[in-house]
């Protein structure tokens, strides 16, 4: 079986969760006899070397559109849809949560695209996407012989958008098991917080250094942010008292010694299908903190503390029961039974099968 997987030209360049999971789910599909090639949107594709397409991130149709009519391939797509409505309306600064919420949902995110094309930051890889934004989403999804979501409250919130009522199988999120398998025993875990993630306003991390100041917790935030919010992070870095420490991105494997010295990981998000730092702190012995939008519910159900994005109280309330709390033990292996690569692609692998006709 010979499968291309296709994702954003910005892939690499401003790595995401979804940089993890492409890369990720190439690796262990590999791993079971599944010969993938990983192509970016903008790239040439040699159609006729592969038995099927695998598209990732529903919300940039434009990087679809023209593969799938010039290949004449059966296809599935990770849609990885993430509801930005929220933050879009509330979460934003005062100018363009008024400009979201007069343009609405698909348009605002028509919008956003149409703003990194001319930034040259994604290549506009389909012009048909020019016609609309819901249009083009439609038109993916109509096509597909199967979607994989993260979640099945991912497939709801994507079939209630776009009156979808097509065939689906849940792909749930992952950790690395090779790296986060064993918590070190070697390192003093901290009354600390610490925050793994892209830095920018979905994510809520300005929220977090508020409520850790007020408490005089300290708190590590790792990551860097995406080229339209540079801003952000200097105002995150304006607003942290000596208690919070920056540090850049970090490599997996890196994370581990952070994870393990921290009681608490928390995101604040508006909105996760997962939060893929989450699992991987969780895996490590952290208590988590998770925002209550998106799909977090569906993975932690009683094992994080949730909070809301806009709620400082609800995030201080949060921090300060997992800080207290002692660590739940069987969240590391629920992790590793239920969250891993691995079992992500064992079940991409029976979905293609089921597309074509292999069962």
């Amino acid at each position: 079986m010979n499968v291309a997987l296709i994702a954003r030209s910005s892939l690499y360049k401003i790595r995401g969760g979804d940089t993890t999971q492409v890369l990720k789910t190439a690796d262990e599909l590999k791993k079971l006899g599944v010969h993938t090639q990983i192509f970016l949107a903008s790239q040439k594709i040699p159609y006729e070397k592969f038995d099927l397409l695998h598209f990732f991130n529903i919300i940039r149709p434009a990087d679809h559109l023209y593969h799938i009519r010039k290949s004449n391939k059966p296809y599935a797509v990770s849609t990885i849809y993430l509801d930005y409505a929220d933050f879009d309306r509330k979460g934003r600064p005062p100018l363009t949560r008024n400009l979201f919420r007069v343009l609405g949902k698909s348009k605002s995110e028509y919008i956003k695209n149409l703003y990194r094309f001319v930034r040259k930051q994604d290549l506009l890889v389909s012009p048909e996407y020019l016609l609309g934004h819901k249009r083009a989403i439609n038109k993916v999804l109509n096509g597909a012989s199967l979607i994989l979501p993260n979640s099945e409250s991912e497939f709801n919130r994507l079939s209630r958008d776009f009156d979808f009522k097509g065939d689906f199988m849940v792909v749930p999120n992952g950790i690395d098991r090779e790296i986060f398998n064993e918590i070190p025993e070697n390192i003093h875990r901290q009354e600390k917080v610490i925050c793994v993630a892209q830095i920018y306003g979905m994510k809520n991390q300005h929220s977090l250094i508020q409520v850790c100041n007020k408490l005089k917790v300290p708190l590590d935030i790792i990551g860097e942010a995406p080229p339209n919010h540079k801003k952000y992070k200097e105002y995150c870095k304006k607003i942290a008292d000596r208690n919070v420490t920056f540090y850049g991105h970090m490599p997996q494997k890196e994370l581990i010694d952070h994870y393990a010295s921290a009681k608490v990981h928390a995101l604040p998000s508006w909105s996760d299908t997962t939060g893929l730092s989450s699992l991987e702190a969780g895996a490590m012995g952290c208590n988590l903190v998770v925002g209550e939008g998106g799909d977090t519910r569906a993975y932690f159900e009683d094992l994080a503390w949730f909070c809301e994005a806009y709620n400082l109280e609800s995030i201080e309330k949060a921090v300060l029961l997992a800080l207290k709390e002692p660590v739940k033990d069987d969240l590391h292996e629920i992790i590793l039974n239920r969250y891993t690569w691995q079992n992500a692609a064992e079940t991409t692998c029976k979905a293609y099968e089921r597309i074509l006709n292999y069962e």
